[in-house]
């Protein structure tokens, strides 16, 4: 009985059953900007790029591991090969395009001008010589300051942070008279501060968003990124993350995402998954 056990155990072993020597591929992120991509308050990692990630890795056999590194340290790490796949609301530009090879858009993206609400400043006010203005660095709410109002002469002060919550403290600490950032994560910022945060207005960029890897693709990653993410908008499932994911108060997205992860991770079910997300989201919303 032994000898039998132990065939069956080296053949799974060589099977890759209990998942020694699998294919892993590693997701850097800046996990600092929902709905895209935050870390909870147990802890977790989660957001729209972080579960599509993980949902393409099932249906596509390999296995992720996400670094949570800062932004501007992503496209670096992964033209250095530390990391395999950039995923963190990346737009897709020339000028990265020369380094990195992206992914097919999955998200469009306008930027937004963010202050706080009581500071009776308009869309014009907010960006007048003298004004200081912050935005992450190495975003392209900084290049559009940048390009749109120094370059042209309007002489705002542009104050750069590692992470946009630390541009929206300072906001909301009177040290900003505006940030300027993407639509979903500004909106999602005037949710958490209620009352405090006010979008006076939408700048059309039509950003386009794309996962990237290396320049070449060497590892043949894209493919099954594009794979993955034509599967989950054939089956639904792309639509019940977006509905999760967007339009709603943090703590309900980590709470439903707490019921409902068991059924990625363990089941291994990205549509079934999805689902619950989207259900669970409007139980808690009502």
């Amino acid at each position: 009985m032994r000898s039998k056990v132990v065939c069956i155990v080296l053949a799974a072993l060589a099977l890759g059953v209990f998942g020694i020597g699998a294919e892993k591929f590693i997701v850097g992120t800046d996990a600092t900007w929902p709905p895209f991509e935050w870390v909870s308050a147990k802890g977790h990692m989660l957001g729209f790029d972080l579960d599509v990630m993980r949902m393409i890795a099932i249906l596509e056999g390999y296995e992720i591991e996400i670094q949570n590194l800062a932004f501007d340290a992503i496209i670096p790490a992964v033209t250095l090969g530390k990391v395999d796949i950039g995923a963190s609301g990346f737009t897709i530009t020339e000028e990265r395009a020369q380094v990195v090879d992206f992914s097919s858009p999955y998200w469009v993206s306008d930027q937004t001008v963010l202050v706080r609400a009581d500071s009776g400043l308009n869309v014009v006010t907010a960006l007048m010589p003298g004004r200081k203005v912050g935005a992450q660095r190495g975003t392209t709410g900084a290049m559009w300051i940048e390009d749109n109002l120094i370059a042209k002469g309007v002489a705002v002060e542009l104050i750069l942070y590692e992470t946009y919550p630390e541009a929206i403290m300072d906001l909301l600490a009177g040290r900003l008279d505006a940030v300027i950032q993407d639509q979903a994560p500004s909106e999602q910022a005037v949710r958490q501060y209620a009352g405090q945060l006010l979008i006076v207005g939408i700048i059309k960029t039509y950003e386009e968003f794309g996962f990237l890897v290396a320049k070449g693709d060497p590892k043949g990653i894209l493919p099954r990124i594009e794979r993955g993410m034509k599967k989950l908008k054939e089956t639904g499932a792309w639509d019940n993350l977006v509905a999760a994911y967007f339009g709603n108060p943090l703590e309900i997205i980590e709470a439903a995402w707490e019921a409902c992860i068991d059924i990625l991770l363990v089941q291994k079910d990205p549509v079934a998954y999805a689902a619950c997300l989207a259900q669970k989201v409007q139980e808690l919303s009502k």
